[in-house]
């Protein structure tokens, strides 16, 4: 009996809900999305489709390979600075000399902590001179990657908060995230941290960077 009463009550909130036109949402769900500091409003905005250009901030855009035709567009933002995370070069279409060029090539599926260092080292260091596009060849995977990392490195944003950004702000390529999720899933934060703040070149001391710069110190002393 008393299910029946408990079931008979749940019926009449319902249906006096719907009469009076209030909203269903449970009240634990509208918490977590207000307390979400850090949400769809936050996200990187669209600027040009075309070619998967987005801001992410005042001074950082991202997108995917662009061409000369856009060329005129990154002049009207005030690009300073390009850097590529795609194996080409980007003076197969960028002529403007104005424009400094960083190019770091990177594959997603081996990427390690020492290429995101210096790619977000490389950001950093460019937004002092104006503002900076990053981007590969579909500005998605790489992109994304590094993008996320910038999220959660600088600007203080969750794991969770920065994948849920590369997934659902419109970038596409989702099937093609398992590496760059992984990575950022499994990275280090702390060592991370460590490491960008001690200007080593690596989280690992056997890594390959580490090793060499260890060993042009020997050969220079």
């Amino acid at each position: 009996m008393p299910q029946l009463r408990y079931a008979q009550l749940r019926c009449h909130i319902f249906c006096w809900a719907l009469l009076l036109g209030m909203p269903l949402t449970p009240a634990w769900a509208a918490v977590a999305v207000t307390n979400s500091s850090e949400g769809p409003a936050s996200w990187a905005t669209p600027v040009d489709r075309v070619f998967n250009l987005y801001r992410m901030q005042p001074d950082l855009y991202r997108s995917a390979l662009p061409t000369a035709v856009q060329q005129g567009e990154l002049q009207r933002l005030k690009i300073a600075t390009v850097i590529n995370f795609y194996q080409r070069s980007d003076a197969q279409w960028l002529s403007d000399p104005a424009v400094r060029q960083i190019h770091q090539p990177l594959h997603a599926d081996r990427v390690d902590d020492a290429d995101v260092l210096q790619a977000l080292r490389s950001i950093r260091q460019a937004q002092a001179l104006g503002p900076v596009l990053i981007h590969c060849k579909h500005g998605q995977n790489r992109t994304g990657l590094i993008a996320a990392m910038y999220r959660i490195i600088y600007q203080g944003w969750s794991r969770q908060q920065a994948l849920a950004e590369m997934r659902g702000a419109g970038f596409g390529g989702q099937e093609r995230f398992e590496d760059a999720e992984r990575y950022v899933r499994e990275v280090d934060l702390a060592r991370f941290h460590q490491a960008l703040a001690s200007g080593a070149c690596s989280t690992s001391p056997w890594a390959y960077c580490a090793l060499r710069d260890r060993l042009l110190n020997a050969f220079n002393e």
